[in-house]
């Protein structure tokens, strides 16, 4: 698992990361790095994910991040974007908003409002659980269900 975890890490913080999807097309999954990061940008588009940590090596960010890349399409079929911040010093506009204490896990909705604030890692089961229950996911899935494929 650290060796998955690494292949992340890398991913993720290489230089010049912009909106790259991880390992693509196999895992759909957008990770970002929250010093290159505005979360205006995701507004009524995407649904960010924000893992913060201390540090890289952090038992937690790193669980956090092998559960996140288990399941990357439920995540991808919600528009969640994963950010991640591990530079405290940095100080990312993302982190000075947040205001996060070691490890957390927020999750933004599409209307740019904090959903959800955890001290601990979610499995991705309990996130999507969690987005499913917002008002403007419950509208999608009316909105999917009210299409009728043409022939």
């Amino acid at each position: 698992m650290k060796p998955l975890l690494g292949a992340v890490i890398i991913a993720v913080f290489a230089g010049g990361v912009q909106a790259q999807t991880l390992f693509s097309p196999h895992l759909p999954l957008v990770i970002l790095d929250a010093t290159e990061t505005d979360l205006s940008e995701f507004k009524w588009k995407n649904r960010p994910v924000i893992v913060f940590a201390d540090s890289e090596d952090d038992p937690a960010l790193i669980e956090q991040m092998e559960l996140l890349i288990s399941r990357p399409e439920e995540l991808s079929e919600r528009d969640v974007v994963v950010i991640v911040d591990t530079d405290p010093a940095a100080r990312s506009d993302i982190r000075l908003k947040m205001r996060p204490r070691g490890f957390m896990l927020t999750l933004v909705g599409k209307d740019g409002n904090v959903a959800i604030r955890k001290p601990f890692p979610w499995s991705v089961r309990e996130i999507t659980r969690s987005i499913d229950k917002m008002p403007l996911r419950q509208r999608e899935i009316r909105e999917a269900k009210e299409v009728v494929p043409t022939q």
